[in-house]
């Protein structure tokens, strides 16, 4: 059995999803997609922590699959923008469990994860899948991975 870890950009993940579908992404079956016949050596859903009950709600669902909930406080500027940006926690972790995984799984579209992709294939011989919502992936990190998953709506959770 190959030795998997999974990373998942939920921020990134929420934000394509809505603009695409105008509905979330179904967790579960990315996970019995991701996890097939392989070994889990780590999975990991990075996230913000505002605190509110569905929010909390969200990240059990996540935990009860699988994962490892990392979280960052989110913070509201005075200007109105915000930030919960997780690039160097994602990007540290990936580094960590490349040499403990033949796979790594990356869940986003943010191009600014194609030197990583690119770096961890190199030191380490990994197979490389992400998952994005294809319009909204960046090339760049189309193009570096071994596999690239369009998100579609097989991995869109019914909205009922």
């Amino acid at each position: 059995m190959k030795k998997v870890s999974i990373f998942v950009d939920v921020q990134n993940i929420y934000y394509t999803t809505k603009q695409q579908f105008r509905a979330n992404f179904d967790y579960n079956k990315f996970w019995k997609l991701a996890t097939s016949q392989r070994y889990v050596v780590g999975a990991f859903a990075y996230t913000t922590n505002r605190g509110d009950e569905r929010q909390i709600q969200f990240q059990n669902i996540l935990r009860a699959i699988g994962f490892e909930v990392k979280l960052k406080p989110y913070i509201s500027r005075s200007d109105g923008s915000s930030k919960g940006d997780w690039d160097v926690g994602i990007t540290i972790d990936v580094l960590e469990y490349a040499s403990k995984s033949d796979i790594i799984v990356l869940a986003s579209g943010d191009g600014d994860f194609d030197m990583l992709i690119h770096r961890i294939r190199k030191l380490y011989n990994n197979e490389t899948e992400i998952y994005g919502v294809s319009g909204l992936t960046a090339n760049s990190l189309k193009n570096v991975t071994s596999h690239f998953f369009p998100i579609g709506p097989e991995l869109i959770l019914n909205q009922t």
